[in-house]
């Protein structure tokens, strides 16, 4: 792929995802950022990237729960570009839902958002993909594999995107990519103390935290290195996930 990839990226207005299309950005990639509600951040993001090259970066708005329209997204997305290099998906719920509370609405928001909503994303996408000899590159953890106390839906609906990723590889092959990113300790979630941050960064090998640029720089290679990769995922850790 050459330097003219248009990537669309969900959930793009914050964190990983307003990192990786910086990151990608600067890589001379056009980004079609997608947000939910987030339409002030993602107007930001998008001024401070025109003004390093204009007209690069172009935004949707789109509930991702309404299935019917995610065709609709893509197509705007093709429409705005003429064509679809990437697609990453990385828009995400996360919190937790102990045993014995979880409510069926919480279900179908965690699956929808980290399952369901990848899935019908990429069935739409792969048409366009496929013309480009694009790629997917599916956000997933390393709670997709060792499950995390108390997030028992949300472990769950990572376990199916990983092996999403795994499937859409087989289904998509030889023409599209399919690979993940697993993050470790990059973001803090909200509920957690220093004593338990603490505890996180002392099970890695590395002793410390990651940043969001360590993720996008894995997204980067994926798209532009990675030519004989499909179906993986690549954990960026700092070696947590290899600890007990």
């Amino acid at each position: 792929m050459n330097a003219t990839e248009t990537v669309l990226i969900t959930g793009a207005a914050h964190r990983v995802g307003a990192a990786t299309a910086r990151l990608l950005h600067a890589a001379g990639m056009n980004i079609i950022l997608h947000y939910r509600h987030s339409k002030e951040a993602a107007e930001q993001l998008q001024q401070t990237l025109h003004a390093v090259r204009p007209d690069s970066v172009a935004l949707l708005q789109a509930d991702l729960h309404d299935t019917a329209k995610l065709p609709q997204l893509v197509e705007e997305a093709v429409a705005i570009a003429g064509k679809l290099d990437v697609l990453i998906n990385n828009a995400s719920s996360f919190y937790p839902t102990p045993l014995g509370t979880v409510t069926e609405a919480q279900w179908d928001d965690l699956i929808g958002a980290n399952l369901k909503a990848p899935f019908f994303l990429s069935q739409a996408a792969a048409p366009y993909l496929r013309q480009q000899q694009g790629n997917i590159i599916n956000i997933v953890d390393i709670h997709a594999e060792r499950p995390l106390k108390e997030f028992p839906v949300y472990s769950v609906a990572k376990a199916g995107l990983v092996m999403l990723t795994k499937s859409l590889a087989c289904e998509l092959g030889p023409d599209v990519r399919v690979n993940a990113v697993a993050p470790g300790a990059i973001l803090w979630p909200e509920h957690l103390d220093e004593a338990a941050k603490e505890k996180i960064i002392s099970r890695t090998f590395l002793k410390r935290k990651g940043e969001p640029q360590d993720i996008a720089k894995a997204i980067r290679y994926l798209i532009r290195d990675a030519d004989y990769m499909t179906g993986q995922v690549l954990a960026v850790d700092g070696g947590r996930s290899l600890n007990s």
